[in-house]
C-alpha cells in the first residue's frame, strides 16, 4: 500500500462505489418489467427493457461535454419510447421511485469506511454526478446522509465531472486545498482524472489502472488504514 497522504478532506462517488450498480441494474429490469404489466406497451418486457437502456445510453451521450442531464429527464423519454399512452398519464414516476428505493443497494465495504472516516477529524463528503434529490435519497437510506460535511451533486453545480467546477464546488465547501484532499471513485476519466486535474489525491475503486491514480483499492474497509485514521484520532 502506498504511503499515505496528509489529507483533511475525503470525498466519495456514490454510482459504483457507495452505490451497487447491480442492485440499480436490477431495479430498473423491475420497473420496465411492472410498467409493461399496468399500462399498454408496443413490445414485450424483455423488447422494453433493451429500449429504456437505449434511449438513456443516448440521452447521456448526447449531451453537451459535462453539462449536466437531469436523469429524471432520461426516465421520461425512455418511458415514453416505451408506453403506447402518454407519461403524464400514468404513475410510473412513483412506481419508479418505489423500486429504486426498495431495490437499491448500498456496498457494505464503502459504509464501514464512512463510518470510520466520520469519526475522524475530516471533511467528508460526496462529488457525485447525480440529480440532487435522488443522490440525497439513496445516502439517506444507506444510512450515512448525516456522515457527510457537504455533498456536491451534478444538478446544483449545472456540470458533471471531469469538469473542474466539481472538484473546485467541494473544496470550497470543505475548505480545503485541492492537496489536502482525496477523491474515491470508480471511473477513470471523470474521478481518476478529473481529480487529479483538479490537484486532489486519488483512490480508484474499479476504476481501470493509470498515471492518475495514487492508489487502487479491492477493499474500501482499507481506506482508513491508508489515511491514518487511527493515529488522528
Amino acid at each position: 500500500m502506498s504511503e499515505s497522504p496528509d489529507v483533511e478532506a475525503v470525498f466519495w462517488d456514490i454510482g459504483g462505489v457507495i452505490l451497487r450498480m447491480e442492485s440499480v441494474r436490477a431495479a430498473h429490469r423491475e420497473f420496465v418489467e411492472q410498467l409493461c404489466a399496468e399500462y399498454p406497451g408496443a413490445v414485450d418486457s424483455d423488447a422494453a427493457l433493451e429500449q429504456w437502456r437505449s434511449v438513456l445510453g443516448t440521452y447521456f451521450r448526447e449531451r453537451d461535454g459535462t453539462a449536466f442531464r437531469p436523469a429524471r429527464e432520461g426516465y421520461r423519454l425512455a418511458v415514453d419510447e416505451i408506453l403506447t399512452v402518454d407519461p403524464e398519464e400514468t404513475e410510473w414516476e412513483s412506481l419508479f421511485r418505489r423500486i429504486r428505493d426498495e431495490r437499491a443497494e448500498p456496498n457494505p465495504d464503502a459504509i464501514a469506511a464512512i463510518e470510520a472516516v466520520a469519526d475522524a477529524p475530516l471533511h467528508q463528503g460526496v462529488i457525485s454526478d447525480v440529480d440532487d434529490d435522488e443522490g440525497e435519497q439513496l445516502l439517506r437510506a444507506f444510512g450515512v446522509w448525516d456522515a457527510m460535511d457537504s455533498y456536491t451533486a451534478s444538478e446544483a453545480v449545472g456540470r458533471t465531472k471531469p469538469d473542474p467546477a466539481m472538484f473546485e464546488t467541494a473544496l470550497e465547501k470543505a475548505e480545503v486545498a485541492p492537496a489536502q484532499a482525496v477523491m474515491i471513485g470508480d471511473r477513470y476519466e471523470h474521478d481518476m482524472d478529473g481529480g487529479t486535474e483538479a490537484g486532489l489525491w486519488t483512490v480508484a475503486y474499479g476504476a481501470e489502472d493509470g498515471p492518475a491514480v495514487d492508489i487502487a483499492l479491492d477493499d474500501l474497509r482499507e481506506l482508513p488504514d491508508w489515511l491514518g485514521i487511527s493515529e488522528r484520532e
